[in-house]
């Protein structure tokens, strides 16, 4: 089993950067690969990225690419979600989940609670 619980959302103006943080408790963290996601009011929930159980690979969405850095640090069993060039489409609960580097969310056997991204612009 693993708990994941997500921190550092909020409110950021548009151009702004937010910094999320998913911490997980539980065996084996370090094998995981973790995905990102986010769910917008009346939509569903979305693919952000993902990355390796070691960090050295990661995919993104079209829409977050070259503006959101995920990273991990297994000695933390944290992996982070860096949102730089925020826009107000970027606005959702983002969630973080394990064991899975899919864009599917149904691949994915653990999610945490989510945090609120806002973007005021």
């Amino acid at each position: 089993q693993v708990q994941l619980v997500e921190s550092g959302g909020g409110l950021v103006q548009a151009g702004g950067s937010l910094r999320l943080s998913c911490a997980a408790s539980g065996r084996s963290f370090s094998s995981y690969a973790m995905g990102w996601f986010r769910q917008a009011p009346g939509k569903e929930r979305e693919f952000v990225g993902a990355i390796s159980w070691s960090g050295g690979r990661t995919r993104y969405a079209d829409s977050v690419k070259g503006r959101f850095i995920i990273s991990r640090d297994n000695a933390k069993n944290t992996v982070y979600l860096q949102m730089n060039s925020l826009k107000s489409e970027d606005t959702a609960v983002y969630y973080c989940a394990a064991d899975s580097s899919s864009n599917e969310s149904g691949l994915y056997s653990y999610w945490g609670q989510g945090t609120q991204v806002t973007v005021s612009s």
